[in-house]
């Protein structure tokens, strides 16, 4: 892996000039994009292609690995870029109007995209994980190594070096341009901060333009070993000193010192810019923010539990405050006073940043973003929208995030650890390991002894005394400081300042193992005339000195989780002799990243696919990396194995209705890591109970349960010989059947492992006529009904489809209920005005008198006297 000093461009095309007044089209773009690995995923108008001039940005989707440009005005997405190889990273992107230049934490690479063309035009590596950052203004670009305490300047377009680095003590901060362009560096080693300005390219042709950045003004902000957080300024910058609980301002030369004093009390954090003169100090612990101005600080508290707050942020005379867990940012006003919140089904980590007069805020790991204007008007961002060129559906939303945790009692820290004190010339370093913080952050570390006392960052666990006298002996104390007070003090050994002090080792090395572990080796120092008894070493990341152990040999194993996995740290070593005094440090160690095989995938689960037999679907969120990208993930479902790079997947191949284990298991640079585990079932055939059934005369309703298997069952009700009838999957009625009959129904039930059947008897309802013959209004027809008589009139009942007085075997007196049997052709019958007129040719079989036949006209049947109900005879 390259280190800072060594950062050479791995691929550089030549820039393209644009015509004056011309549009990059559609075509060209994606020409262009298709040759350097990139994919646009959407363009919403023409000028998409040209330099981000209308108050736009650009956000970073870590689900999609990709970026969006949201228009500020609109608040509409118009440009979708596919990064390659980088779904799920964490991605660090700064941008001015014309480059965008951004940082994989994952694989280390750097990538500049030239936003006039939307082309890329270098990349490089660095080393992966927290440590290197990337800084860019104008025409100029940085790279931040904050382990080495190296500054380089590179050409934003190629990527290339400019001149020579600037060079920190190990375990600097900030990083960060202000508004008139000046790098921000903090040096907690010396209370420092200083500022840095570009070199002119090369291609500037500026006259008498310097070849390297230059350092140009340096200011005590704290003293030295103090935990510091840098936020530029539009004319300055700001500094936290987390230590002593205050904020140093510089602006025009000029140092302002506000004491926080005890409203600071825990750990406080600051955004990396503020714009306008408010200086925003959260306190996540505590859910404070103590808004500085002008040395006055106006201090309210955030709603909600927990303490994942970010860093609250100052905008157009409002302070926005982001609750990643709660997926909420609040808005106050001058006066502290909660005037909005915003709210999104985030899911994860949130980013404000104020850019082009507006503020963005953007959730990676979701699909959508917020913008809100200097009115504080809030408009939603779709970030994956479909009204642009290669739009599709947003992801699954996030699940809701899970509660907060309960609240740990909190009290004084306890005692620090392991207080060793070793001596030098007139000096002696002071190292422990880190106290018990017993529910509240610690604030600082306080060491006491020779007259001295001195305040440490809580991250900078080892200082150097300075001013002793040389064979007199010192005791030192150490205690650590949280929101609820000092905690106990523990004593060092006692130790002997000497001027017989031995070298320091020459060079030292550092190789982080697949299993966690970290060698740290170096050759063996000279006594100058006395044994070395021992080595001392100090792990230096970001801000941050902490002893990582001792070894009386030339090598030191850290153990596995002593150091974070992602997090970049370099090592000095110091050697100590049998009569106990130190040397120097040693020249710092190169750097190396921690890492360990992934964490198991959290939030497995697995489901049957309804409509594919033998499958079942697999989901999962995405496992923690521990210090190497995961490369992929190992899926086992029974006896099948897939290796897939997604998050979810779909395995076939299965017997229907299988019971299975699924596992899952990350894979990264160390191997395979533990296993989430959980069950599924494939689809089954669907099981059919039938739980009842009803009938009319010319029709049945069969009732059922379907248990479907997992699957999407259709349903079917059918008998003997006629076509089945559909209907849905907990009763299906079926008509045209013959009344007073028998029937054997089979429900059938499909998915798509198969079908699963029931059978129900049931016999149709008889169907009843009544025999109607209704007297008519004219003398003659007054009495017709009214009772049998010679010759022909209404309801006579025959042995014979006719009127044949030799075949009559009775009347039916009018409103008689016949039951119907079936329907024959016979002699026509016309019913003139006692029945409605009606005439036909059919006659009903029915039950009197035995089996006999009425013509149809004077039997009106139940049920819509329909004859076409019945059976032919």
């Amino acid at each position: 892996m390259a280190s800072m000093d060594e950062v050479v461009p791995t691929r550089t095309t030549r820039s393209r000039s644009r015509l004056r007044g011309g549009l990059v089209t559609v075509a060209t773009v994606l020409a262009l994009l298709a040759a350097m690995g990139l994919t646009v995923l959407g363009l919403g108008s023409a000028d998409n292609a040209v330099a981000s001039y209308d108050a736009s940005s650009w956000l970073w989707s870590a689900a999609r690995s990709e970026l969006a440009r949201v228009n500020g005005v609109t608040a509409r997405v118009d440009t979708r870029v596919e990064v390659p190889a980088a779904r799920r990273h964490p991605m660090q992107v700064v941008q001015t109007d014309r480059m965008l230049v951004l940082r994989d934490l994952h694989s280390g690479q750097i990538s500049a995209l030239d936003l006039a063309t939307l082309q890329i035009t270098a990349t490089t590596p660095t080393t992966p994980g927290l440590g290197v950052s990337v800084a860019l203004h104008e025409d100029a670009a940085f790279v931040v190594d904050a382990v080495q305490g190296v500054v380089r300047q590179l050409d934003p377009r190629s990527l290339t070096p400019v001149g020579e680095p600037v060079r920190y003590p190990p375990g600097i901060t900030g990083g960060t341009f202000d508004g008139e362009g000046r790098l921000w560096i903090a040096v907690p080693a010396e209370g420092t901060v200083s500022a840095i300005t570009a070199a002119r390219l090369p291609a500037s042709g500026a006259p008498d333009a310097p070849v390297s950045p230059q350092q140009v003004e340096t200011h005590d902000v704290a003293e030295p070993s103090h935990e510091l957080m840098v936020s530029t300024l539009d004319d300055g910058v700001a500094v936290l000193d987390r230590t002593a609980g205050a904020l140093v301002t510089v602006v025009r030369g000029e140092t302002r010192r506000t004491v926080l004093g005890e409203q600071l009390t825990g750990p406080g954090t600051v955004p990396a810019r503020t714009s306008g003169p408010v200086v925003p100090v959260t306190v996540a612990g505590q859910r404070q923010v103590h808004a500085v101005a002008d040395g006055e600080v106006r201090s309210f508290t955030v709603p909600g539990e927990g303490d994942r707050l970010g860093a609250a942020v100052a905008w157009a005379g409002r302070i926005y405050c982001a609750d990643d867990a709660a997926g909420v940012v609040y808005a106050f006003d001058a006066a502290g006073q909660l005037v909005d919140t915003i709210r999104g089904r985030w899911g994860g980590p949130l980013e404000l940043e104020v850019r082009e007069n507006h503020l963005f805020i953007n959730a990676p790991n979701a699909a959508t973003a917020r913008v809100v204007n200097d009115r504080h008007e809030v408009r939603e961002v779709d970030k994956y929208a479909n009204d642009v060129l290669g739009g599709d559906p947003p992801e699954e939303p996030p699940p809701p995030p899970p509660p907060p945790p309960r609240k740990p009692q909190v009290s004084k820290p306890g005692a620090p650890r392991s207080v060793t004190a070793s001596a030098g010339d007139a000096q002696a370093r002071v190292s422990w390991r880190p106290a018990a913080a017993n529910g509240a952050e610690i604030v600082r570390y306080v060491v006491e002894g020779a007259g001295q006392r001195l305040e440490v960052g809580a991250n900078q666990r080892s200082v150097q005394v300075e001013e002793l006298t040389n064979g007199e002996t010192y005791t030192f104390s150490v205690h650590a400081v949280n929101a609820k007070g000092a905690g106990p003090a523990r004593k060092s050994n006692p130790v002997t300042p000497t001027a017989e002090v031995p070298d320091a080792p020459a060079s030292v090395s550092a190789q982080a193992r697949p299993d966690g572990t970290v060698v740290v080796t170096w050759p063996e120092a000279n006594g100058q005339g006395n044994k070395i008894a021992r080595y001392a070493v100090t792990a230096t990341s970001a801000g941050t000195n902490a002893p990582a152990g001792e070894s009386e040999g030339t090598e030191l194993v850290i153990a596995a989780g002593e150091l974070e996995y992602g997090t970049q740290y370099a090592f000095t070593v110091v050697a100590v002799n049998d009569k106990g005094a130190a040397s120097e440090s040693s020249p710092v160690s190169d750097t190396v990243v921690p890492f360990t095989v992934p964490g198991a995938p959290a939030e497995l689960t697995a489901g049957t696919v309804a409509d594919r037999p033998g499958t079942v679907s697999v989901q999962w969120a995405p496992a923690e990396a521990n210090g190497r990208p995961v490369t992929g993930y190992v899926v086992e479902v029974g006896e099948r194995r897939s290796e897939v790079t997604d998050t979810r997947t779909t395995v076939g191949g299965l017997g229907d209705g299988q019971n299975v284990t699924v596992r899952v298991r990350a894979v990264n640079e160390a191997g395979e890591g533990p296993e989430a585990t959980t069950t599924a079932r494939t689809v089954a055939p669907p099981r059919v109970t039938v739980t009842g059934s009803s009938a009319t005369a010319t029709s049945a309703t069969v009732a059922f349960t379907v248990d479907a298997g997992g699957g999407q069952a259709t349903c079917t009700l059918a008998r003997s010989g006629q076509p089945a009838t559909s209907g849905p999957c907990s009763s299906i009625t079926m008509g045209g059947l013959t009344p007073g009959t028998g029937y054997t129904f089979t429900v059938t039930a499909t998915n798509a492992a198969g079908s699963g059947t029931a059978t129900r008897a049931q016999e149709t309802d008889a169907l009843y006529g009544i025999a109607t013959c209704v007297n008519g209004d004219e003398p003659e027809q007054r009495t017709y009904c009214d009772r049998d008589r010679d010759g022909r009139n209404g309801n006579e009942i025959f042995s014979v489809p006719r009127q044949d007085n030799d075949r009559q075997v009775g009347w039916a007196k009018p409103g008689t209920r016949l039951k119907a049997l079936c329907k024959v052709r016979g002699e026509e019958v016309y019913a003139y005005v006692y029945n409605n007129d009606k005439r036909s040719t059919w006659w009903v079989r029915v039950e009197y008198s035995g089996r006999n036949y009425i013509p149809w006209v004077w039997l009106n049947l139940e049920d819509g006297d329909n004859i076409n109900v019945l059976p032919t005879c």
